[in-house]
């Protein structure tokens, strides 16, 4: 089954915070943005324990401890593509730990296009003068505050044409 990134904007779910969350095999990245939805900043990086057929790790629990925490009304969840907007080995993970989520919390988790994010965040950390060894403790944050960002800008711009 494929699974396509969502819309910003369509069922939206109103006013509140948003996280973002950028799964990888290793690490989760993790943000959140303002009560106003509109600017994502890095929160965390989760350290990934949770496999496919496990029941739900530390990290797990993390992630709906920070839902809790930051009174979160929507995930938004890093969907890895290619450049041609195939879905890549890793949308099994996205896909796993989005159902987790949504299984332990009664907010929407959406799918959000990823491409590039990583590229994107790791340029942003080199101009910021972060050093490579440093910028790996932070990477999986910074990817998902873009994957975040992206959304809800793409969130506010669907909202103003409604």
């Amino acid at each position: 089954m494929k699974v396509y990134p969502d819309t910003p904007g369509a069922d939206d779910p109103g006013e509140g915070r948003r996280m973002g969350v950028d799964v990888g095999t290793v690490r989760i990245g993790v943000a959140v943005s303002d009560r106003d939805a509109r600017l994502a900043m890095p929160v965390e990086t989760v350290k990934r324990v949770t496999g496919f057929k496990d029941r739900d790790g530390a990290d797990i629990d993390r992630l709906v401890e920070l839902v809790d925490e930051y009174g979160i009304a929507e995930v938004v969840v890093g969907l890895p593509r290619d450049l041609h907007g195939n879905g890549s080995v890793s949308v099994k993970h996205a896909k796993e730990i989005a159902f987790r989520i949504r299984r332990r919390c009664d907010v929407p988790v959406r799918f959000a296009d990823e491409r590039l994010t990583t590229v994107v965040a790791n340029q942003a950390l080199r101009s910021a003068g972060v050093s490579e060894r440093a910028g790996r403790r932070v990477i999986d944050q910074a990817a998902a505050a873009e994957i975040l960002q992206s959304w809800l800008d793409g969130r506010l711009n669907n909202l103003k044409e409604k």
